[in-house]
């Protein structure tokens, strides 16, 4: 069965209590980034001992530690750079450490030098509340970065190429390897070729490194922009195994303009999404995503509001609770 998470913080805070009263049983663990990267390789934020420090403070609150969605930096090894192989190295420890500490998926990406981006995080939503958004319009002006134009085969070539040094490690670790989308799925942007945008480019990920730790985590809202049809891809990747781990959230629009919506007021039927992944037997994680941010919550950390989490949490807990009763 489809188990819910909550991606939570490293360090315990009000959220861990919510998500517990919510009755989440297992989290989306994030690295203790607080000491940085200058510190001794014991000290890394993907060492085995900070790891364990990690899992221990998780489960004593109550949760099971699944997935970890973070990573050593890779900007490197994405573009091709001098010291690419040190970063992969780094990849490699940490899947090895989870491997150890029975972590079995990590989510990772592979977005050159800015991960998702929006033009807006205050965009007046339900009610008043606050959500992001997305105007490719905005940004066909805007500079190219330090890197200058890199294309797309390029990042296929740098993404085989680290395949092949991880897919080994990864499965002598036991540890899943859960491609996350391209957010938005555009390219160019800012001159940068961005690969992982398109339901058939997923496809070729899976296929150009058969084996199986190598997967998708499967965004929703990322994925709603690349298909009229999700509960058919759902099932498609899905009768391959291939889906390790979910994100739900919605939009509204296309992905060159669109905003991020309340869970039940976005463009895909989650209904029929849930019964998807309910057909093809998912028993991996879900986590809500990208929530709007609601009253008297703040919104310096735009998409990750307290309230709007709880929100999403219940929604998805009915929704799952109707379709797996049917």
């Amino acid at each position: 069965m489809l188990r819910l998470a909550e991606v939570l913080p490293p360090q315990p805070s009000n959220l861990w209590t919510l998500a517990r009263q919510c009755g989440v049983d297992y989290v989306v663990g994030t690295f203790d980034w607080s000491k940085g990267t200058d510190v001794p390789r014991e000290d890394l934020p993907w060492s085995y001992m900070s790891l364990v420090r990690l899992k221990t403070a998780y489960e004593n609150a109550g949760f099971r530690l699944e997935v970890i969605e973070n990573r050593p930096p890779l900007n490197k090894a994405k573009l091709g750079l001098p010291g690419c192989d040190e970063e992969i190295d780094a990849a490699c420890d940490l899947i090895r450490n989870m491997g150890r500490l029975g972590i079995p998926v990590w989510c990772y990406e592979w977005m050159p030098v800015f991960n998702w981006m929006r033009t807006s995080s205050n965009i007046p939503a339900r009610g008043g509340a606050l959500v992001t958004g997305y105007d490719h319009a905005l940004m066909k002006g805007a500079p190219l970065t330090e890197y200058g134009e890199v294309n797309e085969e390029h990042l296929w070539n740098t993404l085989k190429y680290f395949l092949d040094r991880v897919i080994p490690v990864a499965e002598e670790a036991g540890v899943k390897l859960a491609m996350h989308p391209d957010d938005p799925p555009l390219s160019p942007i800012r001159g940068l070729g961005r690969i992982m945008r398109s339901v058939d480019n997923f496809q070729r990920l899976l296929d150009i490194a058969p084996s199986p730790v190598n997967g998708i985590t499967l965004c929703q809202g990322n994925f709603a922009l690349m298909t009229d049809d999700l509960p058919g891809v759902i099932r498609h990747f899905g009768a391959q195994g291939k889906i390790f781990f979910v994100h739900m959230r919605d939009v509204r629009g296309t992905p060159e303009k669109f905003v991020e919506t309340f869970h039940d007021d976005g463009q895909t039927d989650m209904l029929a999404c849930m019964r998807a992944y309910r057909d093809i037997d998912f028993d991996g994680l879900c986590r809500p995503d990208h929530v709007p941010t609601m009253l008297n919550d703040s919104n310096d950390h735009a998409g990750y509001s307290a309230v709007g989490r709880l929100f999403a949490l219940g929604y998805l807990k009915g929704l799952r609770q109707a379709v797996y009763a049917e």
